[in-house]
């Protein structure tokens, strides 16, 4: 179908919509949020026949419900618009990762991490937990890109193996890795949802996440390490390995966690000094970071030239999140007005006896629903009625630990969504063998997430 030129600049209306949702944060007018009201329905409007299928289904079918559950109250038409901004700083924070992504990218550091995975590997074993640390690594500030950049760089460093090895060594290795660094990252949508979904602080959560993701970490690196010590690299490729610079690249790495170490700690302390919520925090501080660090790196240019057209590419194509998050808005706040909550409270409290139960059943859903193309964060607005009587039940921390975990797991599983998907397309397998393979993961995630949240309870 072809698109109108005027699609092409989408991205000046959405990012118009963004800068004055963010301007209305600190001056908190109700005039202003009824007009991004009314521009989120335009936004709407114009984002719905631009989405894909699945976004459409979902966006669809959360605003049938909210709108029925809105007439239900008996409310007034002309309180929509003001139901509709609640997900607006989510929207916001997506629309601001790419410049992230673009300081990396400007700096060469996802190429040198590819480098450094190579340096003195015998064996597959070797290269296990060295490809899932480089992917972790990527991936915290690089998000998708950095599972496509750890796709070719092993497909091009096990030619010399079989088509079935290659693909099993990436499929476990770069998944697994990709979604520990989603685990902790400030930069990952399902952390700031589920902080935005329980309330829990960023600092809070970040011991807890951090050792579950060194568990998980060092747990599959002693599975690769013993599952694929038997496949010897050729000697031509040692030979090619011990021409890399390692100096030169162990001072690059070193630069870039001080850096990934500097941003974690400018999010904690400016959020508890001014008093910012995270998601805010995270949003007002990537640009202004980003730009220091390009003119540190002497690379302002090439900073200015990746991350614009990167930035415009990547907000062009909001649609399916704008949808998602707009509808999902008038859902979550309808279903609060109604008195639904107090019916599934009920039942609750017959297995509050039983939180155990009720912590892994939730990480269950996500996965479960993923299998089905269902992405964690419409899972979330699925649970939106589920969790927020139980955050008077449960600890919040614990619940927030759960939801990342479960959304976390079904990165590695979930047959549609869109790492496994873009996994099967790089390696010529099928999604659902991805998804086997990866299921123990899963459920050692499970696992991992139910007793470190138990035991905080």
């Amino acid at each position: 179908m072809k698109q109108h030129p005027l699609v092409r600049y989408l991205y000046l209306f959405y990012a118009f919509v963004f800068l004055l949702q963010t301007i209305n944060v600190f001056i908190d007018s109700e005039t202003i949020n009824y007009i991004l009201g009314v521009l989120s329905i335009i936004m709407l409007i114009v984002s719905f026949p631009l989405a894909s299928g699945l976004f459409k289904i979902l966006g669809g079918t959360f605003l049938a419900i909210g709108g029925y559950l809105f007439f239900a109250t008996g409310q007034s038409l002309h309180v929509i618009p003001s139901l509709l901004t609640s997900n607006l700083s989510l929207l916001t924070l997506l629309a601001m990762l790419p410049w992230m992504n673009s300081i990396v990218r400007s700096g060469r550091f996802d190429r040198n991490l590819n480098l450094l995975m190579k340096v003195n590997v015998s064996d597959l074993g070797k290269l296990y937990p060295r490809s899932s640390l480089t992917t972790h690594i990527l991936a915290a500030f690089l998000n998708l890109s950095a599972a496509t950049i750890s796709h070719d760089v092993l497909k091009s460093t096990l030619s010399s193996f079989s088509k079935e090895i290659r693909n099993s060594f990436i499929t476990t290795a770069s998944l697994r890795g990709y979604s520990l660094a989603l685990l902790w990252s400030p930069l990952e949508i399902m952390v700031a949802v589920s902080i935005f979904a329980t309330g829990v602080d960023y600092v809070t959560l970040l011991p807890w996440l951090i050792l579950m993701a060194v568990t998980a970490y060092l747990l599959d690196s002693i599975f690769g390490r013993i599952y694929y010590k038997k496949y010897k690299f050729e000697q031509s490729s040692l030979t090619k390995q011990s021409m890399i610079d390692k100096k030169g690249i162990g001072k690059k790495m070193m630069q870039f966690i001080i850096a990934l170490v500097l941003f974690l700690t400018l999010v904690i302390m400016i959020g508890n000094l001014v008093d910012l919520s995270f998601i805010l925090t995270v949003t007002i501080l990537i640009f202004p970071f980003s730009f220091v660090w390009s003119l540190m790196m002497k690379r302002r240019r090439s900073f200015w030239i990746i991350g614009w057209n990167n930035w415009k590419e990547k907000t062009n194509m909001m649609q399916n999140f704008i949808v998602l998050f707009i509808s999902l808005s008038l859902f979550s706040t309808s279903l609060g007005d109604t008195a639904f909550l107090e019916a599934i409270q009920k039942p609750l409290s017959y297995v509050s006896e039983y939180p155990i139960v009720i912590l892994f059943l939730i990480q269950v859903i996500f996965v479960f629903l993923s299998m089905f193309g269902i992405h964690p964060i419409a899972t979330v607005g699925i649970l939106t009625g589920i969790i927020t009587p139980l955050l008077d039940i449960l600890n919040p921390v614990s619940i927030a630990l759960v939801l990342i975990t479960g959304s976390v797991a079904t990165f590695t599983v979930g047959t549609y969504g869109l790492l496994v998907t873009l996994t099967a397309m790089g390696t010529g397998q099928s999604p659902y063998r991805i998804t086997v393979q990866n299921i123990p993961f899963a459920i050692g995630m499970w696992v991992l997430g139910t007793l470190v949240a138990y035991f905080l309870l």
